[in-house]
């Protein structure tokens, strides 16, 4: 038999994961070095997939999954690059993120 459902939980960590990368932006300047900014991506997309696997396991009543945490983690740090190098980045919308709350120009 095959099933096909989607965990509501998942699917609104991929959408916040397509604007963590302008989270950080908002959190860092322009001369931040960008070593730092990933780490810092990292770091939220940990606390993104973490947080999704206890609520889903909150919600259902099962028991915490750190395999299936660790691969949120995974899967939210993968989109949040992806989508600041293809959509945050070539439309400036990173740099504007970063300038809002007075980053310096490098």
């Amino acid at each position: 038999m095959i099933t096909f459902s989607l965990n509501w939980i998942a699917v609104l960590t991929f959408v916040i994961a397509i604007f963590l990368p302008l989270l950080v932006g908002l959190v860092t300047k322009l001369s931040t070095n960008p070593g730092t900014r990933a780490i810092l991506l990292a770091l939220l997309s940990a606390i993104a997939g973490f947080l999704t696997e206890l609520l889903t396991a909150l919600q259902n009543g099962t028991a915490y999954d750190i395999g299936l945490a660790l691969l949120l983690w995974i899967g939210t740090f993968v989109v949040a690059v992806a989508s600041h190098f293809g959509i945050w980045k070539p439309t400036g919308s990173s740099a504007a993120a970063q300038r809002a709350f007075g980053g310096s120009t490098p």
